[in-house]
């Protein structure tokens, strides 16, 4: 059995109505099969909290095989990743953690308190993940056009351009969600396959109308499951 993970029943129904599951509002969680394949659907809320809530729940479910957290996300340079584009995560970053200095900037060793451990390895504000090997492992397999990006989870979504430049070059960021450093972290401490998915909706730190495709990005997403959950 896989637990699919996403932030709101929009992004879930997107990812899934087409195969004909059930509906999921936050906080529920609902047994689907597809193609051979046992799904444990979550809608976990938005955010780092709700989604580290769920995780705490549902990752010792008995027989669970591995995780994937869908959704969209933000690019923060829609050149390189357009809209519509379809992403893989290899690693996912929380910038907040640490200390936070007059400039701005973040130490997330400056307060002395790592997350914990993966693979006997300190974890402060990032892990590093393992797509294309996890989802080899799952037995799901990758679009041949989807794209390796670096993911980075926030708390507040990034709102000026400014901000923007400045978190994609102080973390190499590519892309930018709310839930994947919560859900990436706890599986991998689980020592279950992961891998997270998200289909670019918008520029970062743009709310101009044409720097968004919603409608396309949650599109992506149905078609992004189609390709995952293939007939055996």
């Amino acid at each position: 059995m896989f637990l699919i993970t996403t932030a709101t029943t929009k992004e879930m129904k997107a990812a899934f109505g087409h195969a004909g599951a059930p509906v999921v509002e936050q906080r529920e969680v609902k047994e689907f099969e597809l193609n051979g394949h046992q799904l444990l659907l979550s809608v976990t809320g938005v955010g780092l909290v709700n989604t580290a809530l769920a995780a705490g729940k549902l990752l010792d479910t008995p027989g669970l095989k591995g995780v994937l957290n869908m959704g969209i996300a933000g690019a923060y340079d829609v050149e390189e990743f357009p809209l519509g584009t379809t992403t893989y995560a290899w690693q996912e970053t929380w910038p907040e953690y640490g200390l936070l200095d007059e400039e701005g900037r973040v130490d997330p060793k400056a307060i002395g308190f790592a997350q914990g451990k993966v693979n006997g390895e300190m974890v402060w504000n990032r892990v590093k993940l393992n797509p294309t090997n996890d989802a080899e492992t799952m037995g799901l397999p990758l679009g041949e056009k989807w794209w390796r990006a670096s993911s980075i989870s926030v708390s507040a979504v990034t709102g000026d351009a400014q901000r923007a430049g400045w978190l994609k070059t102080a973390y190499n960021a590519d892309i930018e969600n709310m839930e994947g450093f919560a859900i990436a972290f706890a599986a991998m401490q689980k020592g279950l396959p992961f891998l997270e998915v998200r289909t670019v909706s918008n520029l970062v730190g743009s709310r101009y109308e044409e720097d968004w495709d919603l409608k396309g990005a949650l599109a992506g997403l149905g078609e992004a499951t189609k390709q995952l959950f293939t007939d055996r």
